[in-house]
């Protein structure tokens, strides 16, 4: 039997050819490239694909090499069609995003709607974007005010998207796909959770505190220290603040923001109840608009991929391939199409950068109905 120091020397010897094979398999495939981008040939041939799969594990014996080669030849494939699509970029036949590279966003005549009620968490994000001196309204619900830019009633949406407790807003999700609306920024505002009560009360009057029910639960070891008082779910923070005043009850406060006491005439009883400092939302800027600032670093898109082993795995490659960072992926059920899945995945970039074409060009390609969020 050949001692351990003959088995690598021979696995270096065939390791040797395997590469020298896959620089001609390459060369070769620059050809097929070359090739398609003259006759306007598409990259992703996904029949000749499985059926060169089925051919090569005909060459080999048994079960675990059959997949074995199955799954090499996958990547020398996927490989392939990434050269591919860097000659489409050298050659200049990569085309255009449908986005306009702007300077920077012109909303100063322009009207700002929101979610939620006068003083919510919402209208403070829209107020630290935008400023307070804007023409803005408030609407009930999200589909509400996607709507209300998709028809023109409004320039822009101020939406939460991400809470650092909560999770995800999935609803948000959801309506970015059904409308042809785009993240153009966003905004990080800290939640930062007040007991306010009427100009005359104490903290001793105290009896009933309103507020959402995850604000309370948010604020849960603060009010486990004054268990005599009633907790009572609203339906938001800034409906608690307007209960109070309206109920001018000095036994009563509500859990809200500081900007929620100042909208309504509250006094602040207590300030930072909530038990994580850290706790922020993420908010999106939305207009109906294909734009970008020239600065933009940060590209949202969603895409569907086949019900398939491994198929997630190579769209994910494309971001490795092109050296950009994903910071982030959710996913979310597919309506009327049990166990299937719609991927949003943020990553670092630009849309003017051409490692970012590229990989929007081969995820388009590979994927089910891609669609760019923003680039923000």
């Amino acid at each position: 039997m050949a001692d351990l120091l003959e088995l690598r020397d021979r696995i270096d010897e065939i390791d040797h050819e395997i590469a020298r094979l896959y620089e001609a398999r390459m060369g070769v495939c620059r050809e097929v490239g070359e090739y398609k981008i003259a006759n306007g040939s598409k990259v992703f041939d996904r029949q000749r694909e499985k059926e060169k799969i089925s051919a090569v594990k005909t060459m080999v014996h048994g079960e675990f090499n059959k997949k074995g080669i199955g799954e090499l030849f996958e990547q020398l494939m996927a490989m392939s069609r990434k050269l591919q699509y860097q000659l489409l970029t050298e050659k200049g036949a990569l085309g255009k995003l449908p986005f306009i590279a702007v300077e920077e966003l012109d909303w100063k005549n322009s009207r700002i709607v929101f979610q939620g009620t006068e003083g919510s968490y919402s209208q403070e994000a829209m107020f630290r974007y935008f400023g307070k001196e804007i023409n803005s309204f408030h609407v009930q619900k999200f589909r509400d005010a996607m709507e209300a830019i998709e028809e023109g009633s409004a320039d822009f949406a101020v939406l939460p998207i991400e809470n650092s407790t909560a999770g995800a807003v999935d609803e948000v999700f959801d309506l970015l796909v059904e409308f042809e609306n785009y993240i153009v920024d966003e905004l990080v505002l800290p939640v930062r959770h007040a007991l306010a009560g009427l100009p005359d009360a104490t903290l001793s009057d105290i009896e009933r505190v309103y507020s959402h029910p995850q604000a309370l639960m948010q604020s849960a070891r603060y009010l486990d220290e004054h268990r005599d008082w009633q907790q009572i779910s609203v339906a938001n923070t800034a409906v608690a603040a307007r209960k109070v005043l309206e109920d001018d009850d000095v036994k009563k406060a509500a859990i809200c923001s500081e900007h929620a006491a100042e909208v309504y005439g509250l006094k602040l009883l207590d300030r930072e109840i909530n038990d994580n400092p850290a706790n922020s939302t993420r908010f999106i800027i939305v207009t109906n608009q294909k734009i970008f600032r020239k600065n933009a670093s940060k590209i949202s898109i969603c895409f569907e991929v086949s019900h398939e082993s491994g198929s997630l795995y190579h769209m994910l490659s494309h971001f490795i391939y092109n050296d950009l960072n994903m910071t982030k992926i959710e996913s979310r059920p597919i309506e009327g199409r049990p166990w299937e899945y719609r991927f949003f995945v943020d990553f670092d970039g630009n849309m003017a950068d051409p490692a970012v074409k590229n990989a929007i060009r081969g995820l388009r390609e590979e994927s089910r109905n891609l669609k760019i969020l923003g680039n923000y």
